[in-house]
């Protein structure tokens, strides 16, 4: 059975979101003391950091892996969907970035102005993004939550956005006016990189997409004794946090007792390779004969 660590994970999101605020919030005051383009979309970014604790609030709430009456699978699938809301909020933020860095080289603006103290209010900036990235991806591994993850990849995407503002700035600082909007490009693809690689990972466990290769199950269902082949073998899920497993055993049993006795040594095999896993299987006569492992691929 799936642990529920969504208390766990519930902390750790309030307490990012707290510093994700402080962040946003300096980046913000510091953005318009010096006319930045590049580091208030940097603070943009900052803001989809507080949006995505809040829908990550959200999502664990209901994200509870034990099954009841209405989710008979659970609900695990809502943090998937929640880190897919991330993504869509970094598309947006890289949108806003380039955005208004073609507006800056088309119709110019303001000189940026920095001095050594807000460049110091950066670097501590920098530190709490670095703290809250190696913070929820350590956790979010341990316990094994997408939604942490997700936003840890998030934030550290926005630890390089963050170096490239600090080391655009130092050159605006030396008289090289132009680094400002040329930073704001590289920043934008490495948020839309972040949305991207966020959608990659959680999308397969919304579209059930095959979580193990047929063959491996197979042959592991086969090295048990007492089994003779199997077939039609499915799988979904996410391997690490849960995988179900579904096919039809043909064991070779005198009787119920026997074949019972079989199947659980076929659990208990996959459990201890994939778990968490729930498996069902179908048992099936000696006699039964196919050679299909699993569904046909379509074309």
């Amino acid at each position: 059975m799936t642990a529920d660590n969504r208390a766990e994970v519930r902390k750790v999101l309030i307490i990012t979101l707290i510093l994700n605020l402080f962040v946003m919030g300096l980046k913000a005051i510091v953005g318009s003391w010096t006319g930045s383009l590049s580091l208030l979309a940097d603070a943009l970014h900052s803001v989809t950091d507080s949006a995505n604790n809040v829908l990550g609030l959200i999502a664990s709430k209901f994200s509870s892996p034990q099954p009841d009456r209405e989710h008979p699978y659970g609900h695990s699938k809502f943090e998937a969907v929640g880190a897919l809301g991330i993504a869509a909020f970094l598309g947006i933020a890289c949108f806003e970035i380039l955005q208004g860095a073609i507006e800056r080289i088309l119709k110019g603006g303001e000189p940026v102005r920095i001095s050594p103290p807000e460049l110091w209010l950066l670097l501590i900036v920098l530190g709490v993004n670095i703290f809250v990235a190696f913070y929820e991806r350590g956790v979010g591994r341990r316990v094994g939550s997408p939604i942490l993850i997700a936003d840890s990849t998030h934030t550290m995407s926005d630890i390089w956005v963050t170096i490239s503002v600090i080391g655009g700035l130092i050159g605006v600082w030396l008289g090289y006016q132009w680094m400002d909007v040329v930073l704001a490009f590289p920043v934008a693809l490495l948020v839309f990189w972040s949305g991207w690689s966020v959608l990659k990972e959680n999308l397969p466990w919304l579209v059930d997409q095959m979580a193990i290769a047929p063959e491996v199950i197979h042959a592991i269902a086969t090295s048990v004794p007492g089994v003779i082949n199997c077939h039609d073998i499915a799988s979904r899920g996410v391997l690490g946090r849960q995988v179900f497993i579904e096919m039809h055993l043909i064991v070779d049993a005198p009787d119920v007792q026997t074949a019972h006795q079989i199947t659980e040594e076929v659990e208990s095999r996959l459990e201890e390779r994939f778990r968490p896993v729930r498996i069902l299987i179908h048992v099936e006569p000696p006699g039964y004969k196919s050679e299909q492992i699993t569904f046909e691929t379509n074309r």
